[in-house]
């Protein structure tokens, strides 16, 4: 990737909905090269896809919930069962398995802790192999951004 690459990135994470026209003005190519190397970086993997950015609150999904959790095993069949349920859970809107104290970091989305609490009660709780959770509300977000397209 060169610098070319990356000022079409910053201005598909900015809009991903910008024509080509637009794309290759913001870097100074006409649309056929700029399509080429769009095409390049999502053959690469680089681009792995297009989406649109929701807004919880206007979803009604008001409380983000970060929760630890640690398992009783650490067996191939365990985590792979652990991670499937999570999969099947909305709510979960990611997982990961970290290093530290705990074995997995969830964020949550729900409307408001009456919902957290349903959530624990009918699917959280019910997850065989949970040794200890601990959640976090969070309070405010201080930051939120796209991934850095750091010089290369």
């Amino acid at each position: 990737m060169d610098t070319l690459d990356r000022k079409i990135l910053q201005v598909l994470q900015a809009d991903s909905r910008t024509s080509l026209q637009d794309i290759g003005q913001a870097v100074g190519l006409s649309p056929s090269p700029c399509w080429g190397r769009i095409k390049k970086m999502e053959d690469a993997g680089v681009i792995e896809g297009y989406t649109v950015r929701l807004n919880a609150q206007a979803l009604g999904l008001g409380e983000t919930v970060l929760v630890q959790v640690t398992l009783d095993s650490h067996s191939d069949n365990t985590l792979e069962k652990f991670g499937e349920t999570l999969a099947a859970i909305p709510e979960v809107i990611e997982a990961w398995l970290v290093s530290g104290e705990y074995d997995y970091l969830l964020r949550i989305a729900v409307k408001d802790t009456k919902d957290y609490e349903r959530l624990l009660r009918e699917r959280l709780y019910k997850i065989k192999g949970i040794r200890h959770s601990q959640s976090s509300f969070v309070l405010r977000t201080l930051k939120k951004a796209d991934l850095p397209l750091l010089p290369g």
